[in-house]
């Protein structure tokens, strides 16, 4: 690919068209249980969102009320979101289309987590269905990339699988042009705990292959849900609240890791923490390297001290944070990448290159090139011909 704006957003979303998953999965064997879009009744208004399973409003972990979740393409008033599907813009969902704003916004490439109806099916305890559902979303951001060079999606997993057949599946999605594979930070119910060797043949295909895992803002981990959850927030309101605290998600996470000696076990596992902010960073670096000194970890074959582990493993993600930037030497300047967010709510579409400017005034050129798409090159093992000065 070609590097012509001179940046690469780590964390972007990739919306889906209303057949994507109609058009792929078998009607006769999984009827209403396909994920598509349906319409429900809203305080009194006819929207469309997504049914999932067959559920319907209100069903848990069933309906999603979002058609699509794209505000930063959605226009004034700032922030709305699409009621019925002929109100989402085609560039949220159609590749050939996203090209137009990754080009108004100066954005070489992205990195595509998951957006309505999601990247998880397990919660329906249907093995056979989650496995099928994953394919297909697999299977259609794998078209993304057929489209352009520019899209870098990430596997779904099906955690009700064997572990061999999820490592197979990793393997299939990468053959097809995945670059890494995103994960829960809190394993489903009933399944072994995130460092239980019954996931060790997930870690070793994905560092055999070279691809990172990936932890999306909380990750899954309810981190002060009951905190969180209040009668008295307006939309915005709660959504604001909620969202910094997936500042501690690496916090959560890094540590299980660390250790119980998975990244021993693991140490070309590359790990990154996406929509998590990289102020935290710091502490966990300062914690992890406490605990391992006051309880003497190495006599119990943990030889490696975690700042080490950190510095050689663990990938963080900024977008506006002037103050993160300022400790970056201490984060590392190799393991930090800039990420847009787009297309939700904190996008700065199509103005993300004013916040760029202005998080990074200051930085020496030879370090700017590394936040913004050199650290992303190389973590993804991308390679690239640079034409941007």
């Amino acid at each position: 690919m070609e590097i012509k704006f001179g940046v690469i957003s780590a964390d972007s979303h990739a919306a889906f068209a209303r057949d994507d998953f109609t058009s792929r999965m078998s009607k006769k064997k999984w009827g209403d249980k396909i994920p598509q879009v349906v319409e429900v009744e809203k305080d009194g208004e006819i929207i469309h969102g997504w049914s999932l399973y067959g559920k319907k409003p209100h069903s848990p972990r069933g309906f999603q009320v979002n058609v699509c979740n794209c505000p930063a393409l959605m226009g004034d008033p700032f922030p709305h979101w699409p009621k019925r599907w002929e109100e989402v813009p085609k560039m949220a969902y159609d590749p050939a289309e996203r090209l137009k704003a990754l080009d108004i916004d100066r954005i070489d490439a992205e990195v595509l987590f998951p957006n309505p109806p999601g990247g998880n099916y397990y919660q329906f305890g249907d093995a056979e269905f989650e496995f099928a559902t994953l394919q297909a979303y697999n299977d259609i951001l794998s078209d993304w990339t057929k489209v352009s060079d520019r899209y870098w999606p990430l596997v779904s997993i099906p955690y009700l699988q064997p572990p061999e057949a999820i490592a197979r599946e990793i393997e299939r999605a990468v053959d097809n042009g995945h670059c890494g594979v995103n994960l829960q930070g809190k394993m489903p119910a009933g399944l072994p705990h995130i460092a239980d060797p019954h996931w060790y043949p997930m870690w070793d295909v994905c560092e055999q292959l070279g691809v990172p895992i990936h932890f999306h803002g909380s990750a899954g981990i309810g981190v002060g849900e009951t905190a969180k959850v209040w009668d008295g927030y307006s939309q915005r309101q709660a959504h604001s609240a909620s969202t910094s605290t997936s500042a501690v998600t690496p916090a959560q996470i890094v540590p299980q890791l660390i250790f119980t000696g998975v990244t021993e076990r693991f140490p070309g596992l590359k790990i990154v923490f996406a929509e998590a902010g990289i102020g935290g960073i710091n502490y966990l670096l300062s914690t992890c390297d406490h605990e391992w000194e006051t309880h003497h970890l190495w006599t119990e074959g943990l030889v490696t001290r975690p700042s080490e582990i950190i510095n050689r493993q663990i990938y963080v993600n900024f977008w506006f944070e002037e103050e993160g930037i300022k400790l970056r030497h201490e984060i590392g300047i190799d393991n930090i990448m800039w990420e847009s967010d787009f297309p939700h709510v904190a996008s700065y579409y199509p103005n993300s290159w004013d916040s760029i400017e202005r998080v990074l005034d200051g930085v020496p050129e030879v370090e700017r090139r590394k936040l913004l798409f050199e650290n992303a090159l190389r973590v993804y093992q991308v390679k690239a011909t640079v034409l941007a000065e």
